[in-house]
């Protein structure tokens, strides 16, 4: 057995070094690091056997039983793929759950292949412990939150400063019922490694964080508690952009940009088809609050903005149903929730007003 190599988890994850994860696609969909690589040992469904045999029989009949699953032409096509992966990632490690058998078995065959490659001691549960922690320790520091009603540029704000931290796109979500992009949203255990792996990252250069004022979710993943603890202490710096600019945020971030995002993916037909889809689930997400007389006679407007659109003409017909959306649904909501917390706001302005007292 080659000897375990001392490792700095810290640096690791910092550094982006690769990780060759060799956990079944199921493990590795549920958790994941950053730059991880899923290059499993066993499937989902021997995985599945060897754990039932592990049961019935013991460890030694389950060992048996993994060795006889992968074997052959099968481990020779899987030891091929992690050669290729330790040639390209020479600087990499191999993962498994524990740092266990799996990480260990595939370290060897390499080894007797003529490759030697370190494996992490503990396995990605020691990796996921330090991001957890790692995430107490630095979310500690002063926070300033940037809020705003929607279509103040508050994500751009936070991305453009060298403290900020991006929750929303670490989420792969805008937050709002139309909030959704063309990404995945991560399993919530990969979301938090995200979030731990960029904190640390900005961590060495900054005393502070810039984070936009969210809720305790960000579509369908949460903010860990430790840091909603600390945001909910923060203080808060407000942008108050004119309604005309919001708007116009709004078209290219909403209209503009997702249409070309879905015609890029799915192609003509099928990417307007999404885009339409897209903008008709965001609105029926709402339709209690709206009341459902408001949200029908909204829904008439988007389809003939769609109409237009499609149309050839510009996304201006979308103004229709979007300006009484923010004004009499989201604005109000927003403008609410602010005030539950008047005495955290320690600035209000434009966005440039608000972006040069951040540089000061």
């Amino acid at each position: 057995m080659m000897e375990l190599v001392p490792q700095n988890i810290r640096q690791i994850l910092a550094s982006n070094t690769p990780l060759i994860d060799v956990r079944a696609p199921i493990e590795f969909r549920q958790s994941a690091l950053p730059a991880a690589l899923n290059l499993p040992l066993m499937d989902d469904a021997e995985r599945a056997a060897v754990g039932t045999c592990y049961k019935r029989h013991g460890a030694d009949a389950a060992l048996a039983l993994g060795h006889q699953l992968v074997s052959g032409e099968v481990r020779e096509k899987r030891l091929a793929a992690w050669r290729d992966a330790c040639l390209r990632y020479p600087q990499g490690y191999l993962c498994c759950a524990r740092g266990g058998q799996r990480s260990h078995i595939v370290q060897q065959w390499l080894k007797e292949a003529g490759v030697d490659y370190p494996l992490i001691v503990g396995g990605y549960k020691a990796l996921r412990q330090a991001a957890i922690r790692l995430t107490e320790e630095l979310v500690q520091r002063p926070i300033v939150l940037i809020g705003g009603c929607t279509g103040n540029g508050k994500t751009q704000l936070v991305c453009s400063r060298p403290d900020g931290i991006d929750l929303e796109g670490l989420a792969h979500h805008r937050g709002s019922s139309f909030g959704r992009t063309l990404h995945e949203q991560h399993a919530q255990a990969t979301f938090e490694n995200h979030l731990a792996v960029a904190m640390l990252k900005t961590a060495g250069q900054h005393r502070r964080w810039v984070l936009e004022d969210e809720g305790h979710m960000i579509g369908a993943n949460h903010l860990p508690e430790c840091m909603r603890e600390r945001m909910a202490q923060s203080p808060l710096a407000v942008v108050e952009d004119p309604f005309e600019i919001r708007l116009e945020r709004l078209r290219e971030e909403y209209f503009d940009r997702m249409h070309r995002d879905f015609i890029d993916a799915f192609g003509e037909e099928k990417g307007w088809q999404e885009y339409s889809e897209y903008l008709h689930h965001g609105l029926f997400a709402i339709r209690r609050r709206l009341g459902l007389q408001r949200f029908a006679q909204l829904t008439t407007l988007l389809d003939e903005a769609l109409a237009s659109q499609q149309r050839g003409a510009t996304t201006d017909a979308h103004f229709a149903w979007l300006v009484p959306l923010l004004k009499e649904y989201y604005d109000p909501m927003y403008r609410y929730q602010l005030s539950k917390k008047a005495e955290k706001i320690i600035f209000r302005g434009s966005w440039n007003d608000v972006a040069s007292w951040l540089a000061k």
